[in-house]
Parts: structure tokens; sequence; C-alpha cells
């Protein structure tokens, strides 16, 4: 499952980063994994930009960050358990 698919307030944790567009760089999937964005790293997607599109609002620790929808579909998680 990808960042992408989460639903508003929904809790994850990072399982990998994968180049999933050509729109990306390894460059920005480090960047990515610099911000915090590592496996086993939990996160919680907040919500989504107008009409539920960009940016999302994620926090990962205390930090708040706005990812572009290209960005999130390179996040694999795996969704918190209820």
């Amino acid at each position: 499952m990808k960042l992408i698919d989460l639903r508003d307030g929904e809790r994850a944790t990072v399982k990998a980063l994968r180049g999933a567009s050509p729109e990306l760089e390894a460059g920005d999937l480090r960047r990515l994994g610099e911000l915090g964005f590592i496996p086993g790293e939990p996160l919680h997607l907040l919500r989504r930009g107008p009409g539920g599109r960009e940016p999302l609002a994620v926090q990962v620790g205390d930090t708040l960050f706005a990812l572009r929808r290209v960005e999130a579909e390179c996040i694999e998680i795996e969704p918190a358990q209820a």
C-alpha cells in the first residue's frame, strides 16, 4: 500500500521508498529519507488539500510536511492496526 492510498486521519508505518514516477529522481527519494520517511517510522495523514487532492499534510514525528501526490506515491506503508 502507498501513502497516497491512506484516508485522511489514518496512521501507518513507512515500509520503503520506491521510485514510482519518472517525475522524481533518486535525489528526490533521498531527500524524503532525509526528512524522516524511513522504514519503521510512524506517520499520520492529517488531510489533503482542496477537493481531496494536493498537497497532503503528513506528520512524521513532531514535524508536519506538505507532500505532492507524486511524492506520496513513492512512500510504501503498512497501515496501523485499529
